[in-house]
């Protein structure tokens, strides 16, 4: 078949596996340029390893540092008529590349809330690898089942304690306009804390500590976006944000719970980027629309890889790394500076819908947000028909 984009909304529904695949390998071949990378893991499990920070965190595992990788996904596998999803494609490809460099790769696609894909985690890891050094926290999910009561919490994208008013862009629609968010009820708040706060990251170092799959000083780090003011009404003084200190809270519990390992916890604050996650969030598209054009200007543009590269070099593979004062590694510096946070701002306050495609780099997210899904990637051929189908 033809396999050309079909977006509704902020979401495309099919993906193209050549592309996906040719995306892995630009990240590989990144990854690969930086040179023989040392003292890094060498058993890392990644809990949301299909795409974006998670993704890249498994690529630059493998390939930078030649660890085995065990992945945790929840992807929708392709059929005769259609398209799997980019998650799908994108494991594909990165196993294909890690036999061919003859590294470890297994992927287990299920629900990574639930106790049955934890116990098969274990089941794998004693099989396959044995005890890890390296735990990385990328799961996003609108829903979580808790895995003992089996009540299904939801999360919401509210402020908190009084309405927000602002501007956002419209991508299905190219228009600017203005949103109110209602304010988040006390419930909105604990549901959004049991989705997206570090519940389940607790539970999954909890079993494979009881299975003794913790390396003595094993590290593991949840992803996080703080943002500045811009976005604090969508992310940190809001329904987010109170789910993002539940992260906080997490980190000092397993650090405290598991010291008999060393295990040291740090939560790790990355740069907005378009994501399948972020692309969903009123404000994000375009606010970061505005900070690709400040940030390219600037030369401090960053993908995902990119910032994964830095946060284990920089950071993650460090003995003692740098923390801010929230005890995060803090990634996203060159995004809050006072200085470029002061050209999104003015930016932020000229744009209008007439000028819009002229102050912003909306160009730059459209072609991110494609690449996602495996459109528009430099060297892939779309008018060549092609099966759908691929495995792992």
């Amino acid at each position: 078949m033809l396999i050309k984009p079909k977006i509704r909304g902020f979401i495309c529904t099919n993906a193209h596996p050549v592309g996906c695949s040719a995306n892995v390998q630009q990240q590989i071949d990144y990854v690969k340029a930086q040179g023989a990378l040392s003292d890094g893991p060498k058993n890392v499990l990644v809990l949301g390893s299909s795409t974006g920070y998670g993704l890249a965190s498994r690529i630059v595992s493998a390939f930078g540092y030649g660890a085995s990788t065990l992945g945790v996904c929840f992807e929708k596998p392709p059929s005769e008529r259609k398209t799997g999803t980019a998650g799908w494609y994108n494991t594909a490809g990165f196993h294909a590349k890690a036999k061919e460099a003859g590294l470890y790769a297994k992927t287990l696609n299920g629900d990574a809330f639930s106790n049955e894909l934890k116990a098969q985690v274990i089941e794998t890891l004693k099989a396959d690898m044995g005890k890890v050094d390296l735990v990385i926290y990328s799961l996003a999910s609108p829903r979580r089942t808790d895995p003992e009561t089996g009540e299904v919490y939801k999360s919401t994208l509210k402020p908190i304690g009084q309405s927000y008013k602002t501007k956002t862009y419209d991508t299905d629609k190219d228009q600017i306009h203005e949103i109110a968010l209602e304010p988040a009820s006390e419930d909105d708040i604990a549901q959004t804390i049991k989705v997206m706060g570090g519940e389940d990251w607790e539970l999954w170092l909890d079993a494979l500590d009881k299975a003794d799959l913790l390396a003595d000083g094993c590290k593991t780090t949840a992803y996080t976006y703080v943002g500045k003011e811009l976005t604090w009404p969508i992310y940190g003084q809001a329904t987010i944000g109170k789910a993002k200190e539940d992260l906080d809270r997490a980190a000092a519990a397993i650090v405290h719970d598991k010291a008999n390992k060393n295990v040291q916890a740090y939560v790790s604050s990355l740069k907005a980027l378009v994501t399948q996650a972020s692309s969903a969030i009123p404000v994000m598209p375009l606010y970061i629309s505005l900070i690709y054009k400040v940030m390219k200007e600037e030369g401090t543009h960053q993908g995902c890889i990119e910032q994964i590269v830095d946060l284990f070099t920089d950071k993650l593979t460090k003995t003692q790394p740098e923390v801010d004062g929230l005890g995060r590694l803090y990634m996203n510096d060159k995004e809050t500076n006072n200085a470029t946070q002061a050209k999104i701002k003015a930016l932020w306050d000229q744009v209008t819908q007439e000028n819009f495609h002229e102050l912003s780099d909306y160009a730059g997210y459209h072609h991110e947000f494609l690449k996602l899904f495996g459109f528009d990637v430099s060297g892939v051929d779309y008018d060549v028909e092609l099966e759908p189908l691929a495995d792992w």
